[in-house]
């Protein structure tokens, strides 16, 4: 696999985004029912009706097609968030309660998680791109939560790059079996106290420590 970064994509066309979205549909279906070993490029041409060079133009690698995978569920998950927001008043309240929603639909599908974070794991230089991508829209979701007054301060988005580290860890560790969901909620709960420390944007309303119970 080269590791050199590709060229930006020319904008897909109508016939060119149906067409990816049935891959992502299939590399999807794929890995929730036998994980990351069984995503297989020729399996996943043959499922979203597209010739095997033509997936491997949209996706040169599994890891590829995988990280891709994760940033649509995502954005399927921020749409779900967009209609039923968090209510919380404590901003550090609010992204607990959407980091737990997030960990749940892994938690669903166990082993598209386990696929997903597999590929985010392995992925090498030549996937930045979509790395980036993922890590942007998962910022994006972690600031939609936290509502900050105004643009984020440095000090805010440097929580938020914490906060995910954690949460990403933690999932981690949970698809390893060395983690409880009760372990991955206090984590996430006291890493997302870093919203209410006076250097990462103000303090909370409220202070303390985060409470969040129920969906």
């Amino acid at each position: 696999m080269t590791t050199e970064p590709r060229p930006a994509a020319a904008p897909l066309t109508e016939r060119q985004e149906a067409r990816r979205r049935r891959i992502l549909r299939a590399s999807a279906e794929l890995a929730g029912r036998g994980g990351f070993d069984a995503v297989q490029m020729r399996e996943v041409a043959e499922r979203s009706r597209v010739a095997l060079g033509t997936l491997y133009r949209y996706f040169p690698s599994k890891v590829h097609l995988l990280v891709a995978t994760m940033h649509d569920q995502l954005e399927r998950m921020r749409a779900t968030l967009r209609k039923r927001p968090p209510t919380e008043e404590d901003p550090a309240a609010r992204v607990v309660r959407t980091l737990m929603r997030a960990f749940r639909s892994m938690q669903r599908e166990p082993q598209l998680a386990e696929a997903m974070v597999r590929a985010l794991t392995f992925a090498d230089r030549s996937v930045n791109a979509e790395v980036d991508a993922v890590s942007r829209l998962t910022t994006a979701i972690v600031l939609e939560a936290m509502r900050p007054a105004g643009p984020p301060t440095p000090q805010q988005l440097s929580a938020v790059r914490v906060i995910i580290h954690t949460w990403h860890s933690a999932l981690i560790t949970w698809l390893a079996g060395r983690a409880s969901i009760a372990q991955v909620r206090a984590d996430i709960e006291t890493v997302c106290r870093l919203i209410g420390d006076p250097g990462a944007g103000g303090p909370a309303p409220g202070g303390g420590r985060t409470e969040v119970t129920g969906r």
